[in-house]
């Protein structure tokens, strides 16, 4: 693990007896109180997360815009300043290179956060596309610490730690500049658990003052420190993609069922818009479903899906599964996979092998598996 980069905050994670695990290169805490403890505090109270392995790339400049723009499947003509949008980026194939969040901080001004494992990539990609437009490029990672705090009293925690009133009356995806505990942040209405909560953006050297007081502002209001385990977890019951698993360069966003952050009618031309479309009037082979067990057993990432034949002996293998586990809010075990668009509608009887020569029944579900109440 030595050779593993450590976020500013590993000191508090270690104090708090966090299990360290390695993860994108990083060494990152897996688990603090408990995986299940931690979930259930991140859906009933607020749950506390460390992403500062997460990358950050600033652009600013008259063409920022139309840069971003000829990369991302998002139309990012229509997002407001303040305002952020989920999309994609794709290759000439229209197979996903990542999925991002572009945060729109001002006309020229924009923040987008790229997942760990492509930071290198996608700064280069960004990097390169800038070249020679009216852009200034900068992948700011390693000066920027990220803390997640989500869960219906986020906002709670946040006041109770001094978040300026600018925080915690923003909306859905918008973000602003203020202030937490004295310490200057970019502030998200943003997350990756399915909850309400905010992303907040400061500099490494702030970092541990921002974390102790949300940690101390949230013990009387049920927070706890959440780690990577927790993470996946509820991503999973919201049905978020993680890159790696649902999405990567051999999965196109139409199959995954992201079409809804594909805007090909968008006006400005998009790298991969033109395979997309084709890809679209072909129709995809495959889809992405949920599912759930139905008997006793738990969905791995790598399990085959395949036929149910009506006992444990396994039919002929049809797809795989991408994530699985205990849902904790759900009692239910659940996955998701890639499966022949024939058997993706709702109710279509499915096997996973949990293991050689033994595949346990499990159906084709409407997802998400779990929507927050609003």
């Amino acid at each position: 693990m030595t050779d593993l980069r450590r976020t500013p905050l590993f000191d508090e994670h270690k104090a708090l007896g966090a299990r360290i695990v390695p993860f994108a290169g990083w060494s990152m805490p897996v688990q603090y109180a408990g995986l299940v403890k931690e979930h259930h505090a991140v859906r009933t109270a607020a749950g506390l997360f460390d992403v500062s392995h997460m990358g950050e790339l600033l652009l600013e400049g008259p063409e920022s815009e139309a840069v971003i723009d000829e990369l991302v499947t998002a139309d990012l003509t229509k997002l407001p300043d303040g305002k952020a949008v989920y999309c994609v980026a794709c290759n000439e194939q229209g197979t996903i290179l990542d999925d991002l969040i572009v945060y729109r901080r001002g006309r020229e001004k924009f923040l987008v956060v790229c997942n760990a494992s492509n930071r290198d990539k996608i700064a280069a990609h960004f990097a390169k596309h800038a070249q020679g437009r009216q852009t200034s490029f900068e992948d700011a990672s390693d000066r920027f610490s990220l803390i997640a705090l989500q869960g219906p009293k986020a906002i709670d925690v946040a006041r109770a730690a001094g978040a300026d009133d600018a925080i915690t009356s923003l909306a859905s995806f918008s973000l602003t500049d203020g202030k937490i505990a004295g310490v200057p942040v970019i502030a998200a209405r943003t997350g990756y658990t399915a909850e309400d909560g905010f992303e907040l953006f400061c500099a490494n050297e702030h970092a541990a003052t921002l974390w102790r007081a949300l940690i101390e502002a949230g013990k009387p209001l049920g927070l706890e420190p959440a780690g990577l385990g927790a993470r996946d977890t509820l991503r999973l019951e919201g049905r978020l993609s993680l890159y790696g698993n649902e999405i990567d360069e051999t999965t196109n966003p139409l199959e995954a069922g992201l079409a809804w952050v594909v805007k090909l009618d968008k006006p400005r031309d998009f790298l991969g818009k033109a395979a997309l479309q084709k890809i679209k009037a072909a129709g995809n082979d495959r889809r992405m479903v949920g599912f759930e067990m139905l008997g006793r057993g738990i969905a791995r990432h790598g399990h085959a899906i395949v036929e149910w034949t009506g006992s444990e002996t396994p039919g002929k293998t049809i797809g795989l599964v991408t994530s699985g586990s205990p849902a904790p809010t759900l009692d239910k075990n659940i996955g998701l996979g890639y499966v022949p668009a024939a058997l993706a509608e709702i109710g279509s009887r499915i096997g996973i092998e949990v293991r050689p020569g033994r595949s346990i029944e499990a159906v084709v579900v409407k997802t998400p598996f779990y929507k927050r109440p609003r």
